[in-house]
């Protein structure tokens, strides 16, 4: 028989396992369905302990719950990043002149 070593299962089991610390949010009145539907009501945000979902915190509409679960500070305006200078490739990619 073609057994899976211990040490490949654990492995392979703690990949597909949550994480201890994710956050999760739902809303208040504890209605399935998309998370963008009715953005004005209140959420509760969930964090896994590693057993169960606790209660984290309450947030006010559905935008300060994603700048929550994202760790998006202040309001939340995606300002440009200047990319970096890499210079002149000698890449295979680059084209030949």
């Amino acid at each position: 028989m073609d057994d899976e070593p211990l040490e490949s299962w654990m492995a392979r089991r703690e990949a597909s396992r949550r994480q201890v610390g994710a956050l999760k949010v739902v809303r208040l009145d504890g209605s399935e369905g998309a998370a963008h539907v009715r953005p004005e009501e209140p959420r509760l945000v969930l964090r896994w302990d590693g057993v169960q979902w606790l209660p984290e915190s309450v947030v006010g509409d559905y935008a300060a719950a994603q700048r929550l679960l994202h760790g998006i500070d202040g309001d939340g305006t995606v300002r440009p990043v200047p990319a970096p200078n890499l210079g002149r490739g000698t890449g295979r990619h680059r084209k030949p002149r």
